[in-house]
């Protein structure tokens, strides 16, 4: 939580100031200022944890990204931050410097004025705090080689879908659509113009929005543009200030993608079990643990270990002080890890079966639905090459190895939350091995001395550590 500000006048003042959270201080007129270099009068200027209302003076432009430049905050947790007065206008190479640095994620939040009805792209900070926007998309701005369809948990193979994720509930009447083709808050075209025909349909918390194309698949090669319109009004009737557009190409060959496996509660926790987890100190866990139905005293995990997150337990047994007893949450969470475990299991359309007799060491392996009906052993290094939409489901009918020393490698913006590796057998992860994925396993999840992973541990028995590192990736 923010506590307080620290903001610099200008560079024709020497003084600065200390701001609490909440306080409103003025800039412009009521300090001397008629009016302010970007032309508009001098005003207020309102300091909110989450939100500053500022004027642009110059605009820099990277990567599709509007970054004003005039009155420009920086703000991160526990961090002070610089506001520039409107006396103060710096130069072009600062106003380049803040775009890289927002473009790359090397800044905490920033918030950039950007007019009203001006089209954004996802993740843009602009208007008010209240006002609603679409914080992520799939697929991403500016994807490429996008799977021309996907394959659900249902095994009903659409047109690839595009979503978009909101930063608050919506109002899901504004944003729905009542039937195929009647898409006016959300559309989807061909950047030749050509429209996409297809449904809008929000999850059941109205926090994201997904269209679905009525044919069986979009056209490869082929660049599209997705568009949510200032007609999304959230919960409380407020409006998007800013109309959100994003643009995909498909891919040269057309190709059937899958969706990945929908996690539930179980998402929430880096490691779940049944059976408990037995632990050779010391370990590092960033994510919350679980166990259930077994009781809290399996858990041989200590709060030392949890590097973030908290230890669940079914009761009050667990360890102290950073037990949570939560038997409802768990036995969902647990029920949820089954029914991902058998959705996994279920997929058809195979890409890959028995790719390489089970031995995938050394490969590149590219998105889709792999199949193997043995055994799986990683001798090597491997590396799973694709985007950050893109979807890697292993269905393995034996058990996994994985050698000491070995590594599970990303490339090419891949993320470890849409790997799952659906495993009947055993789960063996070898001395500083390193493991990037969704495991999801029928039996045990046994981590060798100093193994790594990057990822979740779901097991329908045990997890075994020794001295490992395990991270939850983001949902």
């Amino acid at each position: 939580m923010i506590s307080s500000l620290s903001a610099s006048t200008g560079k024709n003042h020497d003084r600065r100031e200390h701001w609490s959270i909440g306080e409103r201080q003025t800039v412009g007129a009521d300090r001397g200022h008629s009016s302010d270099e970007c032309g508009y009068p001098a005003r207020p200027v309102r300091m909110h944890a989450s939100h500053v209302d500022l004027r642009p003076t110059q605009t820099g432009n990277i990567k599709g990204l509007q970054i004003s430049v005039c009155n420009l905050l920086y703000w991160k947790e526990g961090k002070k931050v610089t506001i520039f007065e409107s006396s103060y206008k710096p130069p072009m190479f600062m106003a380049l410097l803040f775009a890289a640095l927002l473009a790359g994620g090397g800044i905490g939040r920033v918030f950039a004025a950007v007019d009203p009805g001006v089209t954004v792209a996802p993740g843009t900070l602009a208007g008010a705090a209240l006002e609603p926007t679409v914080i992520s998309s799939s697929p991403s701005n500016l994807a490429t080689t996008v799977p021309t369809s996907t394959n659900t948990s249902d095994n009903v193979v659409t047109g690839t879908a595009a979503t978009a994720t909101f930063s608050q509930p919506m109002d899901s009447a504004t944003v729905n659509s009542s039937s195929a083709g009647n898409v006016l808050t959300f559309t989807v075209k061909e950047t030749t113009g050509n429209n996409v025909p297809g449904t809008v349909v929000m999850n059941a918390v109205n926090t994201v929005a997904t269209f679905t194309p009525t044919s069986s698949a979009l056209n490869p090669n082929t660049s599209y543009t997705a568009t949510v319109t200032t007609a999304a009004k959230n919960a409380g009737g407020v409006a998007m200030a800013n109309p959100i557009a994003w643009s995909f190409t498909t891919n040269a060959v057309a190709f059937t993608g899958q969706t990945p496996v929908p996690l539930g509660e179980a998402g929430i926790f880096a490691i779940l079990t049944k059976s408990g987890i037995t632990d050779v100190f010391p370990s590092a866990i960033n994510g919350d643990i679980g166990a259930s139905p077994i009781t809290g005293a399996a858990i041989h995990l200590t709060c030392a270990e949890m590097m973030t997150g908290r230890i669940y337990s079914d009761n009050a047994a667990g360890p102290l002080p950073c037990r949570v007893t939560a038997p409802a949450l768990l036995t969902k969470a647990v029920g949820d890890m089954e029914i991902a475990y058998t959705d996994a299991a279920g997929r058809m359309l195979p890409d890959f079966i028995d790719l390489g007799g089970g031995l995938i060491g050394g490969l590149t392996l590219v998105p889709g639905l792999y199949k193997w009906n043995t055994r799986v052993l990683i001798s090597t290094d491997v590396t799973l090459s694709g985007g950050p939409n893109d979807v890697w489901i292993f269905q393995v009918a034996g058990t996994l190895t994985q050698a000491n020393a070995t590594r599970v490698t990303l490339k090419g913006g891949a993320l470890p939350k849409n790997i799952f590796w659906q495993i009947s057998g055993a789960v063996a992860i070898g001395t500083t091995a390193h493991f990037e994925g969704v495991m999801l396993a029928k039996t045990r999840i046994a981590m060798k001395t100093s193994a790594s992973a990057n990822g979740r541990l779901l097991a329908q028995t045990a997890v075994t550590l020794q001295e490992n590192s395990v991270t939850q990736p983001a949902r």
